[in-house]
């Protein structure tokens, strides 16, 4: 009978327990509604499920859902979660918040901030970026070189910051980019023509007959001198961090400008040895003398045998004390680095590296800096620290003096010479080629009666292998990313000797852009080799979603299985289908084309009102 009355006793405070629970619960709720979602916030208190973040505090199986495993018995899953309007323009792996939140130690001086520090697993978001309210579709390429709709990044500080030089004008409910910059007030047109001109250049022409055709932009402000080397065969990997000038890689990439967030900090650039024909710094603000010159040493590394340094700064043309102090030093450092000066008049120096190892076995022993050790691999760039030494020449370039590149267009379909590297075959070069001309066409097929000739600007290729799908569309006004996987075969360096452009990325993280800046991701087996990494195949399609323009377009080339497991997700992400190709005989993958719809949150579309 006693345990009777305790039974009782115990209901009744359960009761008034519950009770209690539905009054904060219902008081979060209202909170919630009037101050926005709490999704964004970082937290130890998530768990995971069907790795879909859930609130709670119990210890769960975080294993992610295998592709293909029938859990939830072919159950559509209906809603994912939307982030707060204030993240429109998060990207995960370079989030201030993240670096406040976590109280990461970094040195501020060596540029660490600015470097990719990703969330764990656990503290990822589960949501939807949302458009900025008034969102629209992009202007189409190549009007969209000069403007850009206010509404879709709504920022003009730089306009007013940089109104002497240039950079950006706001017209309205545009952005105009006369084409200035920092040294080049009066266009980046002029100031390329000049710079070939420097160089004697047939036709002041900076290709110098196609011998010239990868560029890195450091501190690119918005790309303008990108976006004006593309009329001349020129394509340039423009490069920022998301520093005091935010947005400025995102106006870039609205623009349908090649763009890429990084920072020259202590870790190597993602792209291989002797990528670039030409570095580019115009008032970069790099303490280029710093830890050694080790950030002249990985431009060195990158720039291919007689490569160009331009540099625009008032080093190389001012004459107050500090000026001449940093101009003395810079020019000690590069001479024993084996440049030399090709070009110097006005604001502008242009330094040439040498076509052999020749330079450096004739210095003095204990020269400074030294060559890097011979086990060193230049290539290797996915979280590897820099180094104060000098990258040299492979025997093959000692011999021929140079990469032995052909001129561009030619280059781009001519086997490289650093194919041996990777042990492919010249036939198995060109069948690849084959193989993806094939494949695009189809693709263009299937999606002709989505798109127009100017549709389709920016591109990614999630898994570029040696870029055929990028040089497929060499006929398209298009521009592709050519990611290669940080764990496979180095083929970026096959990519780069193409004339094409591209990083080092693990699909396991986020990558280095903002939100809404491509209009096509094109997925070859990239679920399959997540699956394989275990890591989350629906963190990546939320990640997908999030790069991806709306409107854009996901081309998957995949296992059928991995198919079947994308479409349980469609309606969740507005993602709508828009073409399929089963697996036969002759291909073992599947294509599946996705096209993401265009929403508003509630938050926006009262802010239209």
């Amino acid at each position: 009978m006693s345990r009777g009355r305790a039974d009782g006793g115990s209901k009744k405070r359960s009761v008034t327990l519950v009770l209690v629970l539905v009054i904060v619960c219902g008081g979060l709720y209202m909170y919630t509604k009037r101050n926005g979602s709490t999704a964004l916030e970082y937290s130890t208190k998530v768990r995971k499920f069907g790795s879909t973040y859930l609130g709670g505090d119990e210890e769960v199986d975080e294993t992610p859902t295998k592709l293909g495993e029938d859990e939830d018995d072919g159950v559509v899953l209906k809603s994912i979660p939307v982030c707060d309007d204030r993240h429109s323009e998060l990207i995960p792996c370079l989030d201030r918040n993240l670096i406040y939140q976590t109280r990461l130690k970094l040195d501020l001086s060596l540029m660490e901030h600015y470097e990719r520090h990703c969330p764990a697993p656990e503290k990822r978001f589960n949501c939807l970026i949302p458009p900025p309210p008034g969102y629209k579709i992009p202007i189409k390429w190549p009007k969209s070189r000069d403007e850009v709709w206010k509404a879709n990044i709504p920022h003009t500080h730089l306009a007013k910051e940089k109104s002497d030089q240039k950079w950006m004008v706001v017209k309205g409910e545009k952005i105009g980019f006369p084409g200035g910059g920092t040294h080049f007030h009066y266009g980046a047109g002029k100031y390329i023509a000049a710079m070939a001109n420097m160089l004697n250049f047939p036709n002041d022409i900076i290709n110098n007959g196609g011998n010239l055709r990868t560029f890195l932009d450091v501190g690119c402000g918005v790309a303008s001198f990108g976006g004006y080397l593309l009329s001349s065969d020129v394509i340039t990997m423009s490069l920022a961090p998301n520093d005091v000038h935010q947005n400025q890689i995102q106006f870039a990439l609205e623009r349908g400008i090649p763009a890429y967030l990084g920072v020259l900090g202590t870790k190597r650039l993602p792209y291989p040895s002797r990528s670039f024909e030409l570095a580019h710094c115009s008032r970069c603000r790099i303490d280029w003398l710093q830890r050694d010159g080790i950030l002249l040493l990985e431009l060195d590394r990158v720039l291919r045998p007689g490569g160009y340094f331009a540099y625009s700064s008032p080093e190389a043309y001012a004459q107050d004390e500090e000026d001449l102090r940093i101009w003395k030093e810079m020019s000690a450092l590069v001479e024993r680095m084996c440049w030399k000066i090709a070009a110097k008049r006005n604001q502008t120096v242009i330094w040439v590296k040498p076509l052999t190892n020749d330079c450096y076995m004739s210095r003095e022993p204990g020269t400074q800096p030294p060559l890097c050790r011979l086990d060193a691999d230049p290539d290797a760039t996915w979280d590897v620290k820099m180094e104060a030494c000098i990258t040299p020449y492979t025997e093959q370039i000692q011999t021929s003096r140079g990469s032995g590149l052909a001129p561009w267009p030619a280059r781009l379909t001519t086997p490289p010479p650093r194919l041996a590297d990777l042990h492919v075959s010249t036939d198995a070069f060109e069948k690849d080629m084959e193989i993806w001309q094939q494949r695009v066409d189809n693709y263009w097929n299937l999606l002709s009666s989505k798109i127009n000739p100017d549709t389709v600007r920016n591109v990614m290729d999630m898994k570029a292998n040696m870029g055929s799908f990028a040089a497929s569309l060499k006929n398209k006004p298009v521009w592709v990313m050519n990611v290669v996987a940080e764990d496979g075969p180095n083929t970026l360096k096959i990519i780069y000797d193409r004339g094409l452009i591209g990083s080092i990325h693990s699909w396991c993280e986020a990558y280095s852009t903002y939100p809404r800046t491509y209009d096509l991701l094109h997925a070859w087996t990239v679920f399959s080799d997540v699956e394989r990494k275990g890591c989350s195949a629906v963190d990546l399609m939320i990640e997908m979603d999030r790069i991806l323009r709306p409107k854009g377009f996901i081309i998957v080339r995949d296992k059928p299985k991995v198919v079947e497991y994308i479409k349980k997700y469609m309606k969740a992400l507005h993602w709508e289908a828009v073409a399929s190709v089963d697996a036969d005989q002759d291909e073992d993958d599947a294509v599946f084309i996705i096209q993401k719809k265009i929403w508003r949150t509630s938050e926006s579309v009262r802010e239209l009102e």
